[in-house]
């Protein structure tokens, strides 16, 4: 009998390869496919595993003719077309609770290096540079965080954030049922946080309702200036309007660790102009979309999508 055949196409924990292969499925390990040649051979697969450089369009789920589950390896289902895989059956799975606590701890150390001045404090000391005064920080006690977004990760950062005896404003429009919890203040509008915060993280997925949200109209429209953390998805953020505020002052500060072009060597002739701007600012801390990129959430990530393929796989046998 033919075991049915899975493609994972970018990097996982072993222990994923190994309980599918104990699952009767033939596992193809191909971490450094191409989108291109992912589409060519698909036709091939019942079960696909992909990371953000897979883009799962309708064309590509249309060449998928046998396939009947996706997992995600992350949160962002915006890479998928998630209206083909229902026309065609097929099962999507994400996996967003399991390094929900790597990306806040990541917003934390972001915001945390920019209060204290720690990148440029660095790198004058190993200029043999000794400037103390040019270096008092900030805390963050005493600050009102707005928290816009509360599924995975926003919970995780309002929980690290409560040790720091910050003023936590959440809102999240989906999710206006939740109650105001010990550690934050749910909000029934964003007009709250524009209003109160110094402090505004972003945990919501990339959609057509939240692309460019932060722009110049939102930022104008906040009562005082504030700092900006980006953690979720690059596009949230107008880029343009983000560096025209940082020129004024508007946003004090931002820590970015996703953009709207993450692939550098692809940047157009005004897109490197742009980050080139972006990158001059010594009040912006910026990382290569590792949020949620630790050893230990590499792991969580393959338990959460083995336990979901398992709890879906016995559903369809009962």
């Amino acid at each position: 009998m033919t075991k049915p055949k899975v493609l994972i196409t970018d990097d996982v924990h072993p222990m994923l390869i190994n309980a599918l292969i104990s699952k009767n499925y033939e596992v193809d390990y191909m971490p450094d496919i191409s989108l291109q040649k992912t589409i060519e051979i698909v036709k091939e697969y019942e079960g696909l595993v992909i990371n953000s450089k897979i883009k799962a369009d309708r064309s590509f789920i249309l060449a998928a003719d046998k396939l009947k589950w996706i997992g995600r390896l992350g949160s962002g289902m915006e890479i998928i077309d998630a209206v083909a895989a229902r026309d065609k059956n097929i099962h999507l799975i994400n996996t967003p609770e399991a390094n929900c606590q790597a990306v806040a701890e990541h917003a934390l150390a972001m915001i945390l290096s920019l209060f204290r001045n720690l990148k440029r404090a660095d790198s004058q000391v190993r200029a043999m540079t000794w400037l103390r005064e040019e270096n008092r920080g900030k805390e963050l006690q005493g600050q009102t965080v707005g928290i816009i977004g509360f599924g995975h990760t926003g919970p995780a950062f309002a929980k690290l954030l409560s040790a720091f005896d910050v003023k936590i404003l959440v809102f999240d429009k989906y999710k206006q049922h939740l109650e105001t919890g010990y550690r934050y203040e749910l909000v029934k509008n964003v007009e709250t946080i524009q209003k109160e915060a110094g402090l505004i993280s972003l945990h919501i997925p990339l959609n057509p309702d939240t692309k460019h949200l932060i722009d110049e109209e939102f930022i104008n429209s906040c009562s005082h200036s504030f700092y900006l953390i980006n953690t979720s998805r690059g596009p949230i953020v107008k880029t343009t309007d983000l560096i025209d505020a940082l020129r004024s002052g508007k946003v004090l500060g931002a820590c970015l660790d996703v953009f709207e072009n993450e692939h550098p060597l692809n940047f157009s002739e005004t897109e490197r102009k742009l980050y080139e701007d972006l990158y001059t600012f010594d009040q912006v801390v910026l990382s290569p979309h590792i949020a949620g990129w630790t050893h230990e959430s590499k792991l969580k990530i393959a338990e959460v999508l083995l336990a979901k393929l398992e709890a879906w796989l016995w559903n369809n046998m009962s």
